[in-house]
């Protein structure tokens, strides 16, 4: 029997970026926390990519997660789009690295496919899932999207390369 590992998921954003902990003892799930960060929009980009990595620092300080998951940067409708969430991701990654933390990545269809069964579900239908696979949470939008990758990750992080970068 393996021991319970506990997982911080990560749904990045540079407006909302939605965090989750879970809690996983073998094939049983439970959530310790989530919510989200939501820097000062009016902020220049290196203040609010410094408030994404001292919360995500902050994060890791309090819950202390033996893992942590992030979903992966899907292709956005602008170049420009792209590179920002890119720049979220970094310094949403940047803070678990830095503790010493494994960090896998995850395609948002993977996530999703994993907690409803199809890789196209909505929001409303990943947030109704997460509230079925770890009762009691009310989590909404982006901090069930989070909870969802720290469930995908849970569910495939034997098989993932634990460590490496996309």
């Amino acid at each position: 029997m393996s021991a319970a590992v506990t997982i911080l998921g990560i749904d990045p954003g540079l407006r909302r970026m939605g965090w989750g902990i879970v809690r996983a003892d073998g094939t049983r799930l439970s959530a310790v926390a989530h919510g989200v960060v939501t820097p000062p929009t009016d902020a220049a980009l290196s203040v609010r990519l410094d408030h994404i990595f001292q919360a995500v620092t902050d994060l890791v300080a309090e819950y202390r997660p033996d893992e942590s998951a992030i979903e992966e940067a899907f292709m956005a409708a602008n170049a420009a789009s792209a590179l920002k969430l890119g720049h979220a991701r970094a310094a949403a990654l940047l803070a678990p690295a830095r503790a010493g933390l494994p960090v896998s990545e995850y395609a948002a269809r993977l996530v999703k496919k994993s907690v409803v069964g199809t890789g196209g579900a909505g929001k409303d239908q990943v947030a109704a899932m997460v509230g079925v696979l770890l009762p009691g949470t009310k989590a909404k939008a982006d901090a069930a999207d989070a909870l969802a990758v720290a469930i995908c990750h849970a569910h495939h992080r034997k098989a993932a390369s634990i460590g490496s970068a996309a």
